[in-house]
């Protein structure tokens, strides 16, 4: 599928974690993430294109709204990205509506303003994570909400949430609630491809290599869960009893459009199309689970 010739001069990423790139590099080495890999592909065709991310881990929807729309209507983006509610859908306390409202008002001031914007569904975390079953009826509460606002402001949204591999535990990091290198390069080729970009086509949807089943695959995957609990959960509630988030002093790493490549942009080589960050099938990382940075 070759796609179309629109081209962006102006695209700007909101969000959080998930946009910012969490998952896909470190903060010595530079975030990449799906926004960044987004922006490359964008830039191969639209060579003039200037890209800001004001993603910030740890925010909420209302915050996005409340500390980044102002800031990307500023930038007057021709093309634009929001991804939000995750961190919401944790929280004790959760109200779908009042999320997808955050991101409707979001949706209908930047298309008001002009620009394309495209968006994501969440993916069933819950057959990445056995713990996370009680979020199931959240996660689909909100997805049908987006969904619905995307279609009331004629947003783009990448379904991620339809395809098998969404879930498949290499897509995701060793927290089980960011993604991969690999996941992030998925999501970049989904909304490429939802957005019919030139070169692109549905090869994000196939599935990876099957792992091989057997006890020691069994007792390593029993073993992860406690290294998880004890790596990730334990320490994730302990921040959320102090009132502390993983975003607490931070910035976006990207806030002004600069040219993809310039300083701010991640030092990362870029995959050209059909071409997938090195992974190890018969042992993913995520297996081995540590202590996340996540909100």
């Amino acid at each position: 599928m070759t796609g179309t010739e629109t081209r962006y001069l102006r695209f700007v990423a909101l969000g959080d974690s998930h946009t910012e790139g969490v998952g896909d590099g470190d903060d010595v080495t530079g975030l990449r993430g799906w926004a960044d890999r987004l922006a490359e592909h964008l830039a191969r065709h639209s060579p003039q294109l200037r890209y800001a991310n004001l993603a910030v881990r740890g925010r909420l929807a209302g915050q996005v709204h409340a500390e980044q729309l102002p800031a990307a209507l500023a930038l007057r983006p021709d093309f634009a990205t929001v991804v939000a509610g995750v961190n919401d859908m944790l929280r004790p306390r959760f109200d779908p509506d009042e999320v997808a409202a955050h991101l409707e008002a979001m949706f209908a001031a930047l298309t008001g303003q002009g620009a394309r914007v495209a968006t994501l569904t969440i993916p069933d975390i819950a057959r990445v994570t056995p713990l996370a079953r009680p979020l199931r009826p959240r996660l689909e509460a909100l997805n049908h909400r987006v969904r619905a606002a995307a279609h009331r402001h004629g947003v783009v949204v990448a379904d991620v949430t339809l395809y098998p591999v969404a879930t498949d535990p290499r897509l995701w990091s060793q927290d089980r609630l960011h993604s991969s290198p690999l996941g992030h390069q998925r999501i970049a080729a989904a909304l490429a491809h939802s957005l019919n970009l030139p070169d692109t086509d549905d090869s994000w949807t196939h599935p990876l290599p099957i792992l091989p089943a057997g006890r020691a695959r069994f007792l390593r995957a029993a073993s992860a869960e406690v290294r998880w609990v004890a790596g990730f959960l334990g320490p994730w509630i302990g921040r959320r009893a102090r009132g502390r988030s993983s975003g607490d002093g931070r910035v976006a790493k990207r806030p002004d459009l600069l040219s993809v490549g310039s300083s701010g942009q991640h030092s990362g080589r870029a995959f050209q199309r059909g071409q997938e960050p090195s992974v190890d099938w018969q042992t993913p990382r995520s297996i081995e689970f540590r202590l996340s940075e996540h909100e």
